[in-house]
């Protein structure tokens, strides 16, 4: 018997990841990753659209959080019901920022993420996850590696 609640739940499917470089928003340097769900296309309009966004967004959300360590990725991510776009960064050498923007397929103007308490879906999380392991390894230690960080991707191919 399936109750409403597991009704919805999807069939968990492997998602491809890819590197896209590093960009440069204002001080900080992000690594930047693309998940794709099967049939979608991390298309040059979609990522110049994330990058608008990282642009437009986020160096007054780091400058009014404050304390930040010049470093962070973003997760590209377009799914099966849209595009998520979302922005991190490292704050007092231990601390992860977000900003989320996420457009349903066929609209023009993104979801309200302030009323949405969304964090990320599972296929996100497997990258925030090995990003975090990647920061203590690289960036909580004796003498943090700004480079090392940045050089060093997550060692998956899909999530």
């Amino acid at each position: 018997m399936t109750s409403d609640r597991t009704a919805s739940l999807s069939v968990y499917q492997p998602r491809a990841v890819s590197s896209l470089g590093i960009w440069r928003v204002g001080h900080l340097r992000l690594k930047v990753y693309g998940v794709t769900a099967g049939g979608q296309d991390l298309t040059d309009s979609i990522v110049g659209k994330a990058q608008v966004f990282a642009q437009r967004d986020l160096l007054p959300l780091v400058t009014a959080e404050g304390d930040d360590d010049g470093l962070g990725f973003v997760i590209i991510h377009p799914g099966e019901l849209g595009v998520s776009v979302l922005l991190h960064w490292w704050i007092q050498g231990s601390v992860l920022c977000q900003h989320i923007e996420r457009t349903l397929w066929g609209n023009d103007t993104p979801l309200d993420t302030a009323s949405r308490p969304v964090i990320a879906c599972v296929w996100e999380l497997g990258l925030i996850n090995a990003e975090q392991c990647i920061w203590r390894n690289t960036m909580m230690v004796p003498e943090p590696d700004p480079d090392t960080y940045l050089d060093t991707r997550a060692s998956m191919t899909e999530v």
